[in-house]
Protein backbone atom coordinates (compact mmCIF):
# COMPACT_ATOMS: atom_id res chain seq x y z
CA UNK A 1 0.00 0.00 0.00
CA UNK A 2 2.78 2.45 0.79
CA UNK A 3 5.93 2.78 -1.52
CA UNK A 4 9.28 2.06 -0.34
CA UNK A 5 10.04 5.82 -0.11
CA UNK A 6 7.63 6.08 3.05
CA UNK A 7 7.84 5.98 6.53
CA UNK A 8 5.83 6.47 9.59
CA UNK A 9 6.54 8.72 12.74
CA UNK A 10 4.02 9.36 15.40
CA UNK A 11 3.80 12.66 17.40
CA UNK A 12 2.29 12.46 20.92
CA UNK A 13 1.23 15.44 23.65
CA UNK A 14 -0.93 15.34 26.53
CA UNK A 15 -5.12 17.07 26.88
CA UNK A 16 -6.89 17.94 29.66
CA UNK A 17 -7.45 15.48 32.09
CA UNK A 18 -11.14 15.43 31.43
CA UNK A 19 -10.98 15.15 27.86
CA UNK A 20 -12.21 11.88 26.46
CA UNK A 21 -9.37 10.91 25.06
CA UNK A 22 -6.96 11.20 28.06
CA UNK A 23 -9.34 8.70 29.88
CA UNK A 24 -9.44 6.34 27.16
CA UNK A 25 -5.42 6.47 25.37
CA UNK A 26 -3.58 8.73 28.46
CA UNK A 27 -2.17 10.79 26.02
CA UNK A 28 -2.91 12.69 22.62
CA UNK A 29 -1.21 11.14 19.47
CA UNK A 30 -1.23 11.35 15.77
CA UNK A 31 0.77 8.66 13.41
CA UNK A 32 1.39 9.85 9.93
CA UNK A 33 3.04 8.09 6.69
CA UNK A 34 5.39 10.53 5.28
CA UNK A 35 6.87 10.32 1.50
CA UNK A 36 10.41 11.16 2.33
CA UNK A 37 11.64 12.67 -1.15
CA UNK A 38 8.79 14.80 -1.24
CA UNK A 39 7.81 15.24 2.31
CA UNK A 40 3.96 14.82 2.05
CA UNK A 41 2.06 13.41 4.29
CA UNK A 42 0.54 10.43 2.56
CA UNK A 43 -1.85 9.11 5.19
CA UNK A 44 -2.80 10.47 9.11
CA UNK A 45 -4.30 8.06 11.68
CA UNK A 46 -5.32 9.70 15.76
CA UNK A 47 -5.89 8.63 19.26
CA UNK A 48 -10.03 9.98 19.18
CA UNK A 49 -12.76 9.08 20.86
CA UNK A 50 -15.34 9.23 17.58
CA UNK A 51 -14.39 8.17 13.82
CA UNK A 52 -15.72 11.71 12.35
CA UNK A 53 -12.69 13.28 13.97
CA UNK A 54 -10.12 10.28 13.16
CA UNK A 55 -11.19 11.57 9.60
CA UNK A 56 -11.57 15.00 9.95
CA UNK A 57 -7.94 14.94 11.09
CA UNK A 58 -6.89 12.75 8.50
CA UNK A 59 -8.52 15.53 5.94
CA UNK A 60 -6.58 18.01 7.56
CA UNK A 61 -2.89 16.39 7.38
CA UNK A 62 -2.82 14.50 3.80
CA UNK A 63 -1.20 16.14 0.58
CA UNK A 64 0.29 18.74 3.91
CA UNK A 65 4.06 19.43 3.39
CA UNK A 66 6.42 18.40 6.41
CA UNK A 67 8.89 20.70 5.87
CA UNK A 68 5.72 23.34 5.65
CA UNK A 69 4.71 23.72 9.68
CA UNK A 70 3.70 26.93 9.83
CA UNK A 71 1.07 26.22 6.81
CA UNK A 72 -0.09 22.82 8.99
CA UNK A 73 -0.33 24.66 12.51
CA UNK A 74 -2.64 27.20 10.91
CA UNK A 75 -4.63 24.81 9.36
CA UNK A 76 -5.62 22.97 12.64
CA UNK A 77 -6.33 26.34 14.25
CA UNK A 78 -8.28 27.69 11.44
CA UNK A 79 -10.54 24.71 10.95
CA UNK A 80 -10.17 22.19 13.70
CA UNK A 81 -12.06 23.15 16.56
CA UNK A 82 -12.76 19.97 19.00
CA UNK A 83 -11.02 20.02 22.57
CA UNK A 84 -7.70 18.83 21.32
CA UNK A 85 -6.76 21.30 19.35
CA UNK A 86 -4.02 22.67 21.28
CA UNK A 87 -2.88 18.84 21.55
CA UNK A 88 -2.65 18.28 18.16
CA UNK A 89 -0.83 21.09 16.98
CA UNK A 90 2.11 19.72 19.65
CA UNK A 91 1.30 16.20 18.55
CA UNK A 92 2.39 17.34 15.06
CA UNK A 93 4.76 19.66 16.06
CA UNK A 94 6.51 16.60 18.07
CA UNK A 95 6.38 14.63 15.06
CA UNK A 96 7.92 17.10 12.21
CA UNK A 97 10.72 17.06 14.91
CA UNK A 98 11.05 13.36 14.61
CA UNK A 99 10.67 13.62 10.92
CA UNK A 100 13.73 16.31 10.44
CA UNK A 101 15.68 14.23 12.69
CA UNK A 102 15.55 11.23 10.70
CA UNK A 103 15.68 13.37 7.13
CA UNK A 104 18.97 14.75 8.75
CA UNK A 105 20.54 11.51 9.56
Amino acid sequence: MYSKDTIFIIGDSKTSSNNPIMQQFNAFFIGLVVDRTSHIIVDADCSATISLTTSFVKHLFVGQSMMNIDGVVSEINTRYFGSSQKALTVAFKNAHIKYMQIIES
